[in-house]
């Protein structure tokens, strides 16, 4: 019993994140064009190579995007269909 909780510590640890590869992935992330690839990336790519919490933070921030980019698009049609009543009340 005492092997099974072992092998059990050691596998959870490998999954680990470190400190270092988060600082990394947050730097990928803020370059604007590498980020989303990269985001796509480690979302959606090799799961052997990409760790779980790494692709669930990705496919979060999916999901953030697309959230922000439906929001983005209602804010800017607002803001058209109010400019265009405001240029016609000019007229």
């Amino acid at each position: 019993m005492d092997t099974n909780t072992n092998v059990t510590q050691a596998s959870s640890v490998e999954t680990t994140i470190t400190i270092g590869e988060w600082i990394l992935t947050t730097f990928l992330m803020m370059i604007p064009c590498v980020g989303i690839i990269m985001t796509f990336v480690w979302a959606f790519g090799d799961t052997k190579r990409t760790k779980p919490s790494k692709s669930n933070y990705a496919k979060a921030m999916l999901i953030w995007y697309a959230v922000s980019a439906i929001l983005s698009a209602i804010c800017w049609s607002a803001m058209a269909s109010a400019i265009a009543t405001l240029v016609n009340s000019i007229q």
